[in-house]
């Protein structure tokens, strides 16, 4: 079977795979996004049990695997009475488990911000949490997402293992193609690029795009 061929015969299976790996990518880099911040901040937070609880989260899950993770949230779950269906199982393991990275990263960023704009909103009298909505994270979302472009480059990496529970995504479907026909070359190769062109030539120029205009809006350009 010559490649146009196999295009022919595969493709639309492969595209209806991509659009699944899409929507897990877009998903779970919202979910990633909200516990980043969320956890990052408690991580700095001067309470004692609070930064407690945000330490035992990001190391567990940045300290074991996501593919045990995603086994523990849709199969071990349900044993407890908590069962998820397979698609929503995917991107909460993806997002929790990225999450987790993120929120070192949305730590490191905050303390990165020069002490003289912590002063600066205690001297305006600024609450403690209008002083990090309004001066502090905007300047810190500068420093880190730089480091969020290739994270979000991971988030769609990471999507591919939802196969494993049997979600219809682009590995998924390669998978299944691969074992009806054994063209590994043609399956895996063709999924290798589209993963390619998803990363670099769609979240690589949002992420770019998105760093330039929080640049300008900040003055930094």
């Amino acid at each position: 079977m010559t490649y146009p061929e196999f295009i022919s015969a595969h493709g639309p299976r492969l595209l209806d795979g991509t659009l699944v790996t899409i929507q897990q990518t877009i998903l779970a880099a919202l979910l990633a996004v909200l516990i980043a911040l969320t956890f990052g901040m408690m991580k700095i937070s001067p309470l004692r049990p609070v930064r407690a609880l945000a330490t035992v989260y990001i190391e567990i899950f940045r300290g074991t695997s996501l593919l045990v993770q995603l086994y523990w949230i849709f199969f071990v779950l349900p044993l407890f009475g908590l069962t998820i269906d397979k698609f929503t199982a995917g991107f909460v393991a993806v997002g929790m488990n990225l999450g987790a990275y993120g929120a070192e990263v949305v730590r490191g960023a905050i303390q990165s911000v020069p002490r003289g704009q912590w002063e600066a909103g205690v001297a305006l009298n600024l609450s403690p949490a209008r002083r990090m909505w309004r001066i502090i994270l905007p300047q810190a979302l500068v420093i880190m997402l730089p480091a969020w472009g290739n994270l979000m480059i991971e988030v769609l990496k990471g999507t591919a293992l939802v196969a494993m529970i049997s979600v219809a995504d682009l590995m998924f479907a390669a998978r299944q193609i691969n074992g009806t026909t054994y063209l590994s070359a043609q399956v895996f190769g063709t999924a290798l690029v589209i993963y390619y062109v998803l990363a670099r030539f769609g979240i690589t120029p949002f992420m770019r795009w998105l760093e330039r205009f929080v640049a300008r809006r900040m003055g930094r350009v």
